[in-house]
């Protein structure tokens, strides 16, 4: 048994169900029972559920969601409240000594204020209440969790130097917490079949340059973009294996 750690990386939209949610808690007690695990999610449809709810509008770009003052508080309340919370029990009926945090939590997911995002077609938008992790982050708890037997579950939330809460993409999250603790390989799970080519077939292998390639191009877009630059920057901090996978079949 390894003892570095895999990370896998869900989105939202693989829990929204109870059967889906069913089988990633089975997909991470099969991660969990080969060695340590770390696991970062995201809010995906639900986010986008307590929005319309509360009568807030989304706003995205690019995959990344623009987030103001009322956005924020549905994304906390989604993201460390209802979704954290759901898939600890889950795990924890299974056997697994989960624990839920956020990315606020001893400030594990420190953060500056993210820049106004370039689009492919060269406009700058910014993206409000969105951080990005920095060198100043501390996953010292995340590493005592796992050296203590532990699963923590991070929903993707930061905290800003001035104390503020911000909301940071999860596969962003997730890369930065994969190099900061050493990960052996990153798993990427979202609701595509992987990296898609320009015909729609997934892409078995890609290196630093053809994902580059695939963005500026326009191949990949949306979320996907995302992904994309996540797992070249947890390539470029030293993480042996990223994998970009369909989680309705991991």
């Amino acid at each position: 048994m390894s003892t570095a750690p895999v990370l896998v990386k869900f989105g939202g939209e693989l829990v929204e169900t109870p059967e889906r949610l069913a089988a990633v808690a089975d997909a991470l007690e099969a991660f969990a029972a080969a060695g340590p695990l770390v696991v970062v999610h995201g809010g995906g449809r639900e986010i986008d559920a307590e929005l319309a709810r509360r009568g807030v509008a989304k706003q995205a770009v690019d995959g990344l969601r623009i987030t103001d003052a009322p956005t924020l508080d549905a994304v906390v309340a989604v993201l460390g409240g209802t979704i954290n919370t759901r898939l600890v029990a889950h795990l924890v009926a299974r056997g697994l000594e989960a624990v839920g945090l956020t990315g606020v939590d001893t400030a594990l997911a420190r953060a500056t204020r993210a820049a106004a995002h370039v689009t492919a077609a060269g406009a700058a938008v910014d993206l409000g209440l969105v951080g990005e992790p920095d060198t100043t982050a501390d996953v010292s708890l995340v590493r005592h969790l796992v050296q203590g037997g532990y699963v923590p579950v991070i929903a993707s939330l930061g905290i800003g130097h001035d104390g503020q809460v911000l909301n940071v993409n999860a596969d962003t999250l997730a890369a930065h917490v994969a190099a900061a603790v050493g990960a052996q390989e990153l798993v990427l799970a979202g609701g595509t079949a992987g990296v898609l080519d320009g015909h729609g077939q997934t892409i078995a292998e890609l290196t630093p340059s053809a994902a580059d390639a695939l963005m500026r191009d326009g191949t990949a877009s949306a979320g996907m973009i995302a992904k994309l630059r996540a797992a070249t920057a947890a390539k470029a901090r030293g993480v042996a294996r990223v994998a970009i996978v369909d989680g309705k079949s991991a």
